[in-house]
């Protein structure tokens, strides 16, 4: 095939902390990657295009490709709070030189690419926590409402747990571990400092503190490992949900993904699978789908975050 009638796919994986931009060939052969900076419709519109526009021109860059053969590109994206009010039309109106450009939520990109765009379902243990999958043409959510008022067993989730506990414990109200204490030092022994604290932090704040809970957790502290058992449970409980609803498979991603694989349950844990590829990956299968490929059982464009 020549250069002329090739087509391109970009997908882009646009979260919270960063973004990730891939272009493929039809093969599948990798022509170029990108990097940018947060990509999230929390920062506002603007902000977040520019964001993908950065890593996409990266990948673009890399991949030698003109300007003549950007209308030989299909894109998928999948953009970390793509289900707010508005933000689906505001970034489709944006004006591109693409074939077509497509969007999902960063976890729906995600899942895509944990089963190679076929049914199945993830569960997300990170600074939140959710259950995201699609089976037969239905969308499964479950949980992933937000801190504090969701994300249980999410590493935002340990950080409160963790806090909470440490302040019971400087009241006397249960007995102290060395994690508590730990807790404690952060705010100089003063639970007032806790209090200032959180009316400035947020769930990434907390989450900050769940690399010294599964610590302690390890080393057998008993606060510890109450609190990392607790938020096992609710993992387990995600999973379990998820099969329940019809997922004929699941894989646990995230950054506690695998600090938290020893604490799960045993039936858990046998019946979860790797991802076969990554979020970029999905972005990628959904670029592939918007230009007609394998195009069955793709999801709905849009999941809230």
């Amino acid at each position: 095939m020549s250069k002329g009638s090739q087509r391109y796919f970009l997908g882009v994986d646009g979260g919270g902390t960063g973004c990730r931009a891939r272009i493929e060939d039809e093969t599948g052969n990798v022509l170029g990657q990108g990097l940018s900076g947060p990509a999230t419709t929390r920062l506002g519109i603007e902000e977040a295009w520019a964001s993908i526009a950065r890593a996409f021109n990266a990948a673009l860059e890399e991949a030698e490709l003109s300007d003549d053969d950007l209308g030989r590109v299909h894109v998928g994206i999948g953009l970390a709070g793509i289900g707010r009010i508005g933000a689906l039309e505001a970034l489709s109106a944006i004006p591109t030189p693409f074939a077509s450009v497509d969007f999902v939520s960063d976890g729906m990109g995600a899942c895509l690419g944990a089963h190679s765009g076929r049914d199945g379902a993830i569960v997300i243990a990170g600074t939140g926590s959710i259950g995201l999958g699609f089976v037969e043409g239905r969308n499964l959510r479950i949980g992933g409402y937000g801190f504090p008022i969701s994300d249980e067993g999410s590493g935002a989730d340990l950080g409160l747990k963790a806090i909470q506990m440490a302040l019971r414990a400087n009241d006397g109200r249960i007995e102290k571990t060395a994690l508590l204490s730990e807790v404690m030092q952060r705010f100089h022994g003063d639970p007032m400092e806790a209090v200032a604290w959180m009316d400035r932090s947020s769930a990434t704040d907390y989450a900050a503190l769940a690399p010294m809970v599964m610590r302690h957790a390890d080393q057998g502290d008993a606060a510890g490992r109450r609190i990392v058992q607790s938020a096992a449970e609710h993992i387990d409980t995600l999973v379990r949900t998820l099969f329940d609803q019809g997922a004929p498979r699941v894989t646990l991603l995230g950054g506690l993904a695998s600090p938290l694989q020893a604490w799960l349950s045993p039936d858990v844990r046998r019946r979860l699978k790797p991802a076969d590829g990554d979020a970029v990956s999905g972005a990628i299968i959904l670029a592939r789908r918007s230009a007609g490929e394998d195009a069955s059982h793709a999801p709905p464009p849009v999941d809230a975050e």
